[in-house]
């Protein structure tokens, strides 16, 4: 093991030496109440509140509850004993324990374990888990002032609010140099957040037993088993009110009032408080989605000004004219959109629906998704800059190797039996064996791509689907004369789709709903070593599977509906019997924008259903009877209790919610230019809703942190790169933009109004009577001999008959040339952004090199004055020679 991960076993193999029968000698532990039995010291709770953070002494602060019920089945005596051993383990670790019997519930069932860590056991694992400590106040001159925070003073929140404590030079704490740190206070010097971390620490390592010959650890598999129904910190005060007790920040009550609130929806978010009452891995995630937002709003504005520029020029739009006039798309008839049921039908018939798809589908289109490909990197390199600047903010530039030593997980430690040694520290280490692993990443690899080929299954359902009742669809509007009136706007393909769809999406929900289940199942089953490793391959496995699940039926839409119909005569067929649809008059760019918003608005708005009202209503229900008590008969504990469980996977859902958006607004925005702005509304009652529902529905979490976003970052960035190639496909093949553009080049011959006779040009001609019986409509009553459909085929009559025309290979030729140009075009740009954006401010530089040298100072000068105590004091062994060699020392350190 590491020599941190080797100091925190030697205190916890002390414990289970203790309670083989040895001395303990570790800090001294205090317990006002025993393990089982309730303190016979009472409360009158009509004299006292207990909507307090302390013992009963008012002194101790409470860092973690435990609580259970005392259920007599047969299982009654194992937990018994299990929480005994526990417990008492707790007790010799040093930590001091405060039962509140059952009786003192609200509910009559539940016991409280209340946890205080006292000073002596924070110094240890503090120094345990490195963690960083002021030493003195940050001397280093703010940055400049920005001109525009006149302008940006309404979005401002107080000063007390954004920055509650003065900024600090800090450095791992050490036992042997408490002198050396800002020690005011030592019940506060260690913050509430710091302490259940530490707290957390030793209970997710505190043995308590050995069951079939193997040692049992950790208060995860105690929870699991049923020995404990919760564990977690409290929240400081009510989130309504501040706390009475003057020894209280009522922090949450703060963070409810200036930032939980939806009326504070224009406001900036209090990071660094955010930061200190959840700790850095919260405060990271609403860091990164408040930047998300900020940027969004830039991509919002110039999609709404594609839009407009769509809806300004509707009326000007000569492909949709020429389909609504009488004298041109109600001369054309087209060929039935479906064997034998189908009838004929006139163009002008699709006059509205060819109207909004130049909403979507016009010059615009093309300048926004290039834009969309360089502001995607600007957002990525902002952000590195941005999470630089956190990180030396907030004490995190050397995190990363302190992650690598710290989180090794207790399941890995329980479960892999066999240890090696470590070549780097020479400590025997537990590991899994090679063939374990083998085997473990075969069956996970196998579950995903079963579960990858369900969902492409589903897909292929929903396709037939749509081609089974595409003609159902087709066949019940021309028929049906109470539709007629509504028949131009929801066309058979616009129906079709929307039903698609809206049935796309349940399924979509339905399967994410088991293979979260199972996807967190064979995680499990791989035994990763660290947390890090474990969330990141659990992170790979969920998003293969939503980027499946979500993106299929839009990648089907954009790039496969429509361009492998045949022609009249000649269709090609799914199975053998379903005719493969097509595209809209039109074009297919208005399905696809159909089927983004729907699924699009339809996750966020489920999103927000079950992160808002689901954790309210069950805290209502949970809550019922509580409400009718006195406020001094309904504990702290008790409140927080009956609170939702956020969990350790809370972030990662609300990463992937994120990522999941990120990749509808990217990797499609070619066709739904107002995508950015549906994401902007939605992100900023995002932030509420997250900051509302951490507050006030969830139990506090345990504090954790982390330098960055982890492995989402280099998600982002595969998509990003992803998305140039989508859009520029989208624009080449499934808008109209290439089609007109040669058309307007090449084959246009009115020079007063070269975009006439576009919709002439676009349509091939079709013989009726080659119909083979199979497509031949079964009524013809206004005999037409020939019908259009949409294709760059010969007529009949030409030698080439219904082979594809010169056209054809002249529009495949210029897709192909637009796709090459415009991805390199992107791809050059993006690159050079990236080059030109360094990843770390150049000031976040000099202050993490200045901090450095000025710690180094601090600790040196430190050191000498400690040498000079020493030599003064008659110490033999501060030899003159070491004190030579710790001054040559500090003046080496201010050379360097």
């Amino acid at each position: 093991m590491n020599r941190l991960g080797k100091k925190a076993n030697e205190t916890l193999i002390e414990m289970a030496l203790s309670a083989d029968g040895e001395e303990y000698n570790g800090p001294e532990t205090i317990s006002t109440a025993g393990s089982e039995i309730p303190s016979s010291s009472e409360i009158d709770k009509r004299h006292q509140s207990k909507d307090s953070i302390f013992f009963r002494d008012g002194v101790r602060r409470i860092d973690f509850v435990l609580s259970y019920v005392d259920d007599l089945n047969k299982e009654w005596e194992k937990k018994l004993e299990r929480r005994k051993e526990f417990e008492s383990n707790l007790q010799k670790a040093g930590l001091e324990l405060e039962t509140e019997d059952k009786k003192e519930s609200e509910d009559g069932k539940i016991f409280f374990v209340k946890i205080h860590a006292p000073w002596e056991v924070l110094i240890t694992y503090a120094e345990v888990l490195n963690i960083k400590v002021p030493i003195r106040e940050n001397d280093i001159p703010p940055m400049v002032e920005n001109p525009l925070d006149c302008v940006l003073f309404p979005l401002r929140l107080p000063e007390k609010v954004m920055h509650p404590e003065p900024d600090y030079f800090t450095a791992p704490f050490s036992k042997d140099k408490q002198e050396l740190y800002l020690i005011n206070d030592e019940s506060t010097f260690f913050s509430p957040s710091m302490r259940n971390r530490i707290v957390n620490y030793i209970l997710t390592r505190c043995p308590y037993g050995t069951e079939e010959g193997k040692k049992k650890f950790g208060i995860k598999r105690l929870l699991n088993n049923g020995t404990y129904t919760a564990a977690y910190p409290l929240h400081d005060c009510q989130y309504w009110k501040k706390a009475s007790d003057p020894n209280c920040d009522s922090e949450r009550y703060t963070l409810y009032m200036e930032w939980a609130r939806f009326l504070r929806f224009y406001k900036e978010q209090p990071l660094v408080l955010i930061r200190k009452y959840y700790g850095e891995k919260i405060g990271i995630y609403f860091a990164w989605l408040g930047f998300y937002t900020e940027m969004l709003f830039l991509a919002a504005v110039v999609g709404l000004i594609c839009f407009l520029y769509g809806l300004f020029t509707m009326d000007e739009n000569m492909s949709s004219k020429e389909i609504c006039d009488p004298a041109i798309g109600g001369e054309i008839i087209m060929c039935p959109l479906c064997d034998r049921d189908c009838e004929y039908w006139r163009l002008n018939t699709t006059c509205e629906s060819s109207q909004y798809s130049h909403l979507f589908d016009n010059v615009a289109t093309l300048f926004f998704a290039i834009f969309m490909g360089i502001w995607v990197t600007l957002f990525l390199e902002f952000w590195k800059r941005r999470q630089a600047r956190l990180k030396y903010e907030w004490d995190l530039v050397d995190f990363e190797e302190e992650q690598q030593q710290l989180q090794l997980r207790p399941e890995y430690e329980a479960k892999c039996t066999q240890k090696k040694k470590n070549p780097v520290t020479q400590e025997m280490e537990p590991y899994l064996p090679l063939t374990s692993q083998a085997v473990r990443f075969c069956i996970s690899g196998a579950t995903v791509l079963f579960w990858v080929s369900l969902i492409i299954a589903s897909m292929i359902a929903v396709i037939v689907y749509r081609l089974a009742v595409y003609a159902a669809f087709a066949s019940l509007m021309e028929n049906t004369q109470t539709l007629q009136p509504i028949s131009g706007v929801l066309t058979p393909q616009l129906a079709t789709s929307v039903t698609a769809s809206c049935l796309n999406f349940v399924i979509i929900m339905i399967l994410n709903f088991f293979y979260e289940r199972i996807a967190i199942w064979i995680t499990d089953m791989e035994i990763p070593r660290t947390h890090m490793e474990y969330e990141n391959r659990l992170t790979m496995k969920m998003f293969l599977f939503q980027f499946v699940n979500y993106y299929s039926s839009c990648f089907y839409v954009a790039f496969f509906k429509g361009k492998f119909v045949g022609y009249p005569g000649a269709y090609t067929y799914m199975f053998n019997r379903w005719r493969n649809e097509e595209c809209d008059p039109a074009g297919c760019l208005i399905e696809l924008t159909t089927q983004l918003t729907i699924v699009m608005a339809g996750k966020q708005i489920w999103g927000n259903i079950q992160e808002a009202i689901v954790p309210w209503i069950c805290n209502w229900w949970g809550r019922r009877k509580a409400r009718n008590n006195p406020e001094n008969l309904y504990s702290r504990w008790e409140q927080d209790h009956d609170l939702q469980t956020f969990g350790a996977l809370g972030l990662f859902y609300e990463y992937l919610e994120m990522v999941i958006q990120f990749g509808f607004i990217t990797l499609f925005v070619a066709s739904f230019p107002l995508a950015p702005l549906l994401a902007l509304m939605n992100n900023i009652l995002e932030i509420r809703v997250d900051s509302w529902k951490l507050t006030t529905q969830y139990r506090r979490p345990v504090a954790a942190k982390a330098h960055s976003i982890g492995v989402w970052q280099e998600i982002l960035n595969g998509m990003a790169i992803l998305s140039v190639v989508t859009n520029a496909f989208i624009v080449a093949f499934t808008s109209d933009m290439i089609p007109r553009l040669v058309y307007y080049y090449a084959y246009s011959e009115n020079e007063d109004s070269p975009m006439s006779g576009y919709i002439n040009n676009s349509l091939s001609v079709f013989l009726i009577s080659d119909f083979p019986e199979r497509n031949e409509p079964k009524e013809n009553p206004e005999n037409f001999v020939i019908c259009r459909y949409r294709d760059y085929r010969y007529p009949p009559g030409h030698e080439k008959k219904y082979l594809h025309t010169m056209q054809f290979w002249h529009i495949l030729a210029a897709k192909l040339a637009f796709i090459i140009i415009m991805e390199h075009v992107v791809f050059i740009v993006k690159f050079f952004v990236a080059w030109m954006i360094p990843d770390v401010p150049a000031d976040v530089k000099a202050k993490i090199k200045r901090e450095k040298y000025l710690t180094q100072k601090i600790l040196h000068e430190y050191e000498l004055e400690k040498l000079k105590e020493r030599l003064c004091q008659g110490d033999k062994r501060a030899t003159e020679k070491e004190f030579i060699a710790t001054e040559g020392r500090m003046e080496l350190s201010r050379a360097m």
